[in-house]
């Protein structure tokens, strides 16, 4: 994942991009850039891997001053990137996945386009888009046409010397809100960077929307209208509990979804629990319907680390899971535990790192409640599970069928004895005393929106 934020402000917006940039920092862990206009764009970019954004940009921040800008965390690339065009300087932040990237960049470069923001071997999506747009008519058709263009999903704030457009492409997946206080409008992937900057949500970017808007206000929407895909995983996961995406909390989606398990539950307990901090929510939940104690056999030190999903090797998720989860053995001891958990994707942190723990610190059952399906499939718009080989339930399938099998569908049944035996299989491999998920009907209506308008192809492969 990777977040980004922009401001235009009648007067220095250096505080409100610093600080909103900055809470979008849950949503990468490889790179994190500024970039602000006064005469020409400044702009500074940081690995995070191994520091903290308000540190590494503490001295871009005091230094520079002006009334517009933008930023990105990203978990996968630098930004921002700065392109010279035929329609003036582009700055420009992304988020989201372009999956035929190197196929984009061969036709290209047959058209005469240079790309100098080379990763690594890897060709930077932001300057791919940028170079894309600078082909269209205006920005606003260059904008259209890189969305005609490419496969997955991008959504996007590019700024010009007259104002920012936010834009999410036709089949968006990743949102964009537009905040307003006066004399200052705001665009974030994640609405938690508005409150405490004193900033009011006045929209959601629709699919295929292009919103432009200058330090006088919100000037203008265009665009060719989508189908809305939002991810459903950002309420059960990804997105911070104090954000909204499409005018739905995701504390209190989390909340439905821990009182839909506990609904279906049979156990016995002595307390609920959650892996935190996204399986909190949860976990309150499930106190909730079920009266059960709220109680916190594992805590999280957060000083210094940050999420164990996000980082790209699995020798660096390990080590963070590992540092960052404190068992409390004085809540743990004796007790028939209940413990909330957003997901299990490769399922290795939880096992190793989460469950041990438990046991080690006494308690006397570990009972595995996931706010979700089974993830079955790769997030085809993110870069999160890149193989299905990683999957839990794909590891579970492949045991119980002695070979890796292309048609799941008796698995994503919950009714279906297959759907038992995978996840009996997961349950063994976790070592956990029960497991139980949430199906897919049930995570929907907790959100609360029409299946038809989230993504959820990591569970069931829907386009």
């Amino acid at each position: 994942m990777s977040g980004i934020f922009g401001v235009a402000s009648e007067s220095n917006c250096m505080d409100d991009l610093y600080y909103g940039t900055d809470y979008q920092s849950h949503l990468g862990t490889e790179f994190a850039g500024l970039a602000i206009m006064n005469d020409h764009v400044h702009r500074e970019i940081h690995r995070i891997s191994h520091g903290q954004f308000k540190n590494l940009l503490n001295d871009f921040y005091h230094k520079h001053k002006g009334r517009m800008g933008v930023g990105a965390v990203s978990d996968s690339e630098p930004q921002p990137i700065i392109v010279d065009t035929r329609f003036g300087t582009l700055t420009i932040v992304t988020a989201g996945l372009i999956t035929n990237r190197d196929e984009l960049k061969k036709e290209l470069i047959q058209e005469g386009a240079t790309f100098s923001e080379i990763q690594e071997g890897r060709l930077n999506q932001s300057e791919l888009v940028a170079k894309m747009i600078a082909q269209g008519k205006d920005i606003v058709d260059g904008i259209e046409g890189a969305f005609g263009r490419i496969r997955g999903s991008i959504s996007l704030l590019l700024m010009t010397d007259e104002g920012i457009y936010a834009a999410c492409d036709p089949a968006s997946r990743l949102p964009i809100a537009i905040g307003t206080r006066d004399g200052t409008v705001a665009a974030s992937s994640e609405t938690c960077a508005f409150p405490n900057l004193d900033i009011e949500i006045l929209k959601h970017v629709r699919s295929g929307e292009i919103v432009f808007f200058d330090p006088s206000g919100l000037k203008d929407n265009r665009g060719r209208p989508g189908t809305k895909r939002t991810c459903a995983f950002l309420w059960i996961y990804t997105g911070y509990p104090a954000s909204t995406y499409d005018g739905v909390s995701v504390e209190s989606v989390r909340e439905r979804c821990g009182q839909a398990l506990a609904r279906k539950d049979t156990v016995e307990a002595d307390l609920a629990s959650g892996v935190p901090d996204s399986g909190t929510g949860h976990a309150i939940g499930y106190a909730m319907e079920s009266r059960l104690p709220f109680r916190r056999p594992l805590v999280k030190y957060s000083a210094g680390y940050g999420r164990s999903y996000t980082p790209p090797s699995q020798e660096v998720r390990d080590q963070i899971a590992k540092m960052k989860l404190i068992p409390i053995a004085d809540i743990a001891r004796g007790n028939r535990v209940i413990v909330c958990e957003d997901s299990i994707v490769r399922g290795t942190q939880l096992r190793n790192l989460t469950i041990q723990k438990l046991w080690k610190a006494g308690a006397a059952e570990v009972h595995i409640r996931v706010a979700c399906p089974p993830l079955m499939f790769p997030c085809r718009y993110a870069l999160s599970t890149r193989s299905p080989h990683e999957l839990a339930a794909r590891r579970a399938i492949r045991a119980l069928e002695g070979e890796d099998i292309e048609d799941v569908s008796e698995y994503l049944d919950p009714t279906s004895d297959k759907y038992a035996r995978m996840v009996e299989w997961i349950k063994n491999d976790l070592k956990c005393t029960s497991l139980m998920y949430l199906t897919e009907a049930e995570m929907i209506k907790a959100i609360g929106l029409p299946g038809c308008d989230l993504c959820t192809c990591c569970w069931d492969n829907r386009e």
